[in-house]
């Protein structure tokens, strides 16, 4: 299991980015196999997370032609700054029990 933990400080924020975030949250749970997505806003803030289930899958959301297009809208109007991380999930504990981070 993969984590990709998406930050960023807003430049601005209009309906077209509300439009655009819930259309790629969409896209990678139906197109890409995405396992989880959760997103938090503070102020000027946002960290996202997603979960999937391998590199290849991530590969293939980044690649995306409609993921792309709002990548270049997010660098040209929406973020002032962002990053990216990559993580491989080695555990995970819920309720103080360890489940399988293979899913």
């Amino acid at each position: 299991m993969y984590a990709v933990i998406f930050t960023a400080e807003f430049l601005s924020l209009d309906d077209e980015y509300s439009q655009t975030a819930e259309k790629m949250r969409t896209l990678a749970f139906e197109k890409y196999g995405c396992v989880d997505f959760q997103s938090v806003t503070e102020g000027d803030n946002e960290i996202t997370l997603s979960y999937w289930k391998n590199l290849d899958d991530i590969h293939a959301w980044k690649q995306d032609k409609e993921h792309l297009k709002a990548q270049q809208l997010g660098r040209q109007k929406w973020y002032r700054h962002y990053d990216v991380k990559i993580v491989e999930l080695l555990r995970e504990y819920k309720g103080g029990n360890e489940i399988n981070a293979e899913r």
